[in-house]
């Protein structure tokens, strides 16, 4: 089976009825969870951002609680899980200060955790990758915005 591109399916879209694109929208939401919460965000959640990032803070809690240190393969295991959450909900968004919000909040979470985050094994390259990210994505934002993420880059730094 071929698939259509983006702009095909947009023109089909527009030439079908409200009624069918609403049975379109839920059989996607009906066939993968990610579906169903980006439906979920996009109709309840765009209009109080902050809202979504608490939300998104108590899911990052949640994952992190379940990490265990006792293995350091199953503690490795639970952060990059914790991260790949944290992306999707990033990929939600769209949004630049939701992005670096949410990744500041996982590299503090990172660090409280008692995984040892020296720059030679695979958690330090992971937490330096994603501070890298950060000051990327600050760096493309205003001037006062990133003034007021400066401070909060530099305690993960040190």
């Amino acid at each position: 089976m071929l698939t259509s591109s983006i702009k095909d399916i947009k023109v089909g879209l527009k030439n079908i009825s409200q009624e069918q694109l609403v049975e379109l929208c839920l059989q996607l939401a009906k066939y993968k969870k990610e579906n169903k919460e980006l439906l979920s965000y996009l109709l309840f959640q765009v209009h109080d951002e902050a809202l979504y990032i608490a939300d998104v803070k108590g899911v990052i809690d949640d994952e992190f609680s379940t990490i265990t240190t006792k293995t350091p393969f199953h503690a490795r295991k639970a952060v990059r899980k914790a991260l790949r959450i944290t992306n999707k909900y990033i990929k939600y968004s769209k949004l630049k200060p939701t992005e670096v919000e949410l990744l500041i909040y996982f590299c503090k979470k990172l660090r409280k955790t008692r995984i040892s985050l020296q720059s030679t094994n695979a958690m330090g390259v992971l937490y330096l990758r994603q501070v890298i990210k950060i000051k990327k994505t600050v760096s493309t934002m205003h001037e006062d915005l990133q003034f007021d993420y400066d401070q909060d880059i530099t305690s993960l730094e040190s």
